[in-house]
């Protein structure tokens, strides 16, 4: 991303967060891409998750404040959405958050030899991912510069 692109997504954040939390809701990212056309996309999370009319209310919420604001200096189409079960995470306040799920890694390095890691979130110290092994238990500490992806899982009963 651009220095131009960076700034806005910044500017945006510090902008629609403290309404989105009064709103009762948690901003879990915010993105400016150029695609077909530029996109400003907010991602919403909430404990039970996100319906449409969430986003819906969300997005005539922040519509009217990024209109009064006019902080983007190109025309943009707005999308608000949810993370989605499977959501990605990407900054240590998510693994933060998330801590006690199930999560999949994919590293960019092994660590003791394994690529991928399937476990449970135990914390998150000074840029070091805690995770327990579902299958086998075990801990590792995993920088979070060695993570190449990461995503919830779905607990399977």
């Amino acid at each position: 991303m651009q220095l131009q692109e960076k700034l806005i997504v910044e500017k945006v954040k510090e902008l629609i967060e403290p309404v989105i939390k009064n709103m009762g809701y948690r901003l879990f990212d915010v993105e400016f891409k150029s695609e077909r056309g530029w996109v400003l996309r907010i991602i919403l999370d909430k404990d039970g998750g996100i319906t449409i009319g969430d986003c819906e209310e969300v997005s005539k919420r922040v519509s009217a404040l990024l209109d009064v604001e006019d902080i983007i200096p190109v025309s943009y189409l707005l999308e608000v959405s949810s993370p989605g079960l499977t959501r990605e995470l990407t900054k240590p306040a998510h693994y933060e958050f998330f801590q006690g799920r199930l999560i999949k890694l994919i590293l960019k390095e092994p660590v003791e030899g394994k690529r991928e890691i399937k476990g449970y979130i135990e914390g998150v110290k000074e840029g070091i991912l805690h995770i327990r092994e579902k299958e086998t238990n075990k801990e590792y500490h995993i920088p979070i510069s060695f993570i190449a992806k990461a995503n919830l899982e779905i607990e399977k009963w």
